[in-house]
């Protein structure tokens, strides 16, 4: 019989049906015996009546049976309005045990409050064993799931570029270099130039959910040498607006079907409130932020700083969007050319025509207008020094290219930020970053 999960149960009362999971917990007292089974979807109580002659082999195995075993259970569902937990039981007539653990486990994954993060991190594998560390996964499977159905309704096609280029890509900096073969490779920064070669090849509209790898060696609660990127691009845009206002509409769709779901066990387990955020998104220039800053909250910095968000400015950025717009989400536009990737377009006064997002004082998102335009993107690629490196990609762009742009978002960080994680070392499955390679 195969194994259905727990969550199912409550579909077979009165039937035969078979489970498989984690032994989370036995009561052994002197006539029964009570067994807490554990899957990813729930947890269900197992009970063994030691009376019964029939029950004496399982009886004996449950009573030398570690916990975090496995098993494979057999039995009848019952309803059972006393049984606190989910109003059932499961009456065995057999049980296998398919793994068996080690009496102690490195630590107890059900009470981390005192357990060391490196620690955790080391035996992740138990550490993801937490309710409250299997939600965190569950949700941010969701949002990548609803921002994927709101793209497919709007025809977008998803795309998987390589991760290994043979070229620096973007800055030619803060790229890991690996061998191949009898050459050299670098692991992608961003699927940046796929992304555009895509425009250039006639997909008007695609996106990639994928790994992407940065060199940088920062040791914060957000940042990490390996992370998740959900890209998106299209063409035939008439400015960077246009990225903003789909980037706002797909975080809005998101966040309206998350709050549906998950609003009420959110606010339980991490005690958050999802905001679903209202179009539009507001949007201030970087000039205009640091005056605003100044004269609402007498922040200064010096006009060296001004070119970019510092990290408290950033923090600050939160305050000034609730307090001036009454939203959580801010554009950031208007940056100096010399801050950003030389693919950016760029208007006749220097400034870039792109944005970052700013969430909860943290940087989500940066965005832009591409340059598309064969001369201007080969004078950009020269004035950053990196015409030769990226000479492939500058032959995106002489058969004729539209006019596009997109974004990325960081999806751990975005999963940190709704949840309140303290890291990003907790919204990513396994971390990676300067002092952390294993698991």
């Amino acid at each position: 019989m195969k194994s259905i999960s727990i969550k199912e149960l409550s579909n077979y009362y009165d039937k035969e049906v078979t489970i498989s999971g984690f032994v989370d917990n036995i009561r052994n007292l002197q006539w029964v015996q009570f067994v807490i089974i554990r899957d990813d979807t729930s947890k269900v109580q197992v009970t063994i009546e030691k009376s019964e002659e029939s029950n004496k082999e399982m009886v004996e195995l449950i009573e030398s049976l570690p916990l975090e075993s496995t098993v494979k259970i057999t039995g009848k569902v019952v309803e059972s309005p006393k049984v606190k937990l989910n109003g059932m039981e499961i009456i065995p007539s057999s049980i296998e045990v398919t793994s068996k653990s080690d009496e102690e486990l490195p630590f107890n994954f059900k009470d981390l409050n005192n357990v060391n993060l490196d620690t955790r991190l080391d035996y992740r594998f138990i550490d993801l064993r937490n309710d409250k560390n299997m939600l965190i996964f569950k949700i941010q499977s969701d949002i990548t799931k609803y921002m994927r159905e709101f793209l497919y309704e709007k025809e977008f096609t998803e795309i998987h570029t390589p991760k290994l280029i043979g070229t620096a890509s973007e800055s030619g900096s803060e790229v890991f270099e690996v061998k191949y073969f009898d050459d050299k490779a670098y692991l992608a920064q961003s699927p940046q130039f796929y992304k555009q070669m895509a425009m250039a090849s006639g997909f008007n509209k695609i996106f990639e959910v994928a790994p992407v790898f940065r060199a940088e060696n920062s040791n914060t609660s957000r940042h990490a040498t390996e992370f998740t990127s959900f890209d998106v691009e299209m063409s035939y845009i008439d400015s960077s607006q246009d990225v903003m206002d789909l980037e706002a509409e797909l975080i809005a769709y998101t966040f309206d079907k998350i709050s549906k779901k998950y609003k009420d066990k959110i606010k339980e387990v991490f005690n958050m409130d999802i905001v679903v955020p209202k179009l539009p998104f507001p949007r201030l220039s970087l000039s205009d932020i640091y005056k605003e800053l100044e004269e609402r909250y007498n922040y200064k910095v010096d006009e060296s700083e001004k070119t970019d968000l510092t990290t408290e400015a950033e923090k600050l950025c939160y305050k000034l969007s609730k307090d001036k717009f009454n939203h959580e989400f801010l554009f950031v536009t208007d940056y100096p050319a010399d801050k950003r990737a030389f693919y950016h377009m760029r208007d006749e006064n220097g400034l870039l025509l792109g944005y970052d997002l700013i969430w909860r004082g943290v940087e989500i998102t940066s965005g832009a207008q591409r340059e598309h335009r064969y001369e201007e993107v080969v004078k950009n690629a020269e004035s950053k020094g990196l015409k030769d490196d990226v000479k492939f990609y500058l032959e995106f762009f002489k058969y004729g290219c539209p006019p596009h742009g997109g974004f990325g978002i960081g999806l751990d960080r975005l999963t940190m930020l709704l949840l309140g994680v303290p890291s990003v070392k907790e919204s990513q499955f396994l971390f990676r970053g300067p002092n952390r390679l294993n698991p």
